[in-house]
This record gives structure tokens, sequence and C-alpha cells, in this order.
């Protein structure tokens, strides 16, 4: 699991973002707890989509514009968990693709075991990332999916 966790870490900015290395579970749950830097979303965002609309698209997506507009310095717990659950598709893609555009295509993409909608659009619970955990997991083995 500890390369998942520096897989995460990346995907939310790393150590210039987050202030320290991430180096176990504990870490990253710390971190969440106690708020991402809001950084840490522009990060994500760009991770997934190269241009300005979809990124802020995808920004509001987790927290609401009105609310991203008056945040500070850090994320609330529960902006963060949903920071940290999107990060850790897209790092779980990024491993099982092996190349940072066939993950981000991968997630932007209507799937049809996720009843059309894009793995972005599932992840927003907590459910639904485990639904496109077990894809990224049939992949990884080479499982049909």
């Amino acid at each position: 699991m500890e390369a998942d966790v520096a897989g995460i870490a990346k995907v939310l900015g790393g150590r210039e973002v987050l202030g320290t290395d991430l180096r176990s579970l504990g870490d990253l749950e710390r971190a969440v707890v106690e708020g991402l830097p809001k950084e840490t979303v522009r990060r994500l965002a760009r991770a997934v989509y190269s241009d300005a609309h979809h990124q802020r698209v995808l920004i509001h997506a987790i927290i609401p514009e009105a609310t991203y507009k008056r945040r500070q310095a850090r994320l609330n717990q529960s902006e963060s968990e949903r920071t940290e659950r999107l990060a850790r598709i897209v790092s779980r893609a990024r491993a099982v693709w092996n190349d940072d555009g066939d993950a981000a295509e991968f997630l932007t993409r209507p799937h049809p075991l996720l009843e059309g909608r894009t793995p972005l659009e599932v992840v927003r619970s907590e459910v639904g990332a485990k639904r496109v955990e077990q894809i990224l997991g049939a992949l990884d083995y080479g499982l049909p999916v």
C-alpha cells in the first residue's frame, strides 16, 4: 500500500504542495483530517484535464464554486476526503494504464459497467469509487470488463 500512498501524494502535488512526504496510510489520514491544502484540488484537476474549463468543472464538482472561492489555505475534512478519494482513483488508473494520458481517457469516457457514466462521475461517492476500483482491478489482472 505504500506505493499507493506515494501515487496519491503525487497526484495531490507531492511534498511541494503537501509540505511533507506521505509515507503511510496514517500520514495520509492525518493530512485529510487536518485538511488538505486548497492547491491539492487544482493539482488533482490538472492531473486529469489539460484545459482550464474542464479543470474548473472538476474542482467545483468536489467543492461548490462559492465555497471554493471563500476557502482560504486548507480544505475542511469532508472536502479533503472527496479530494483524496478522487486522487486515489486517479493514482490507481495511472498505475493500471502506466500512462497518464490513457488513465485520463479512462476516467473521462463513459463506461458500460457504470451505466454509461464516466468513472469521474461515479467516484463522487465512496461506493462509486469502489465500483471504479473493481474495474481497475480487473483491468490490472487482465480480466474482461
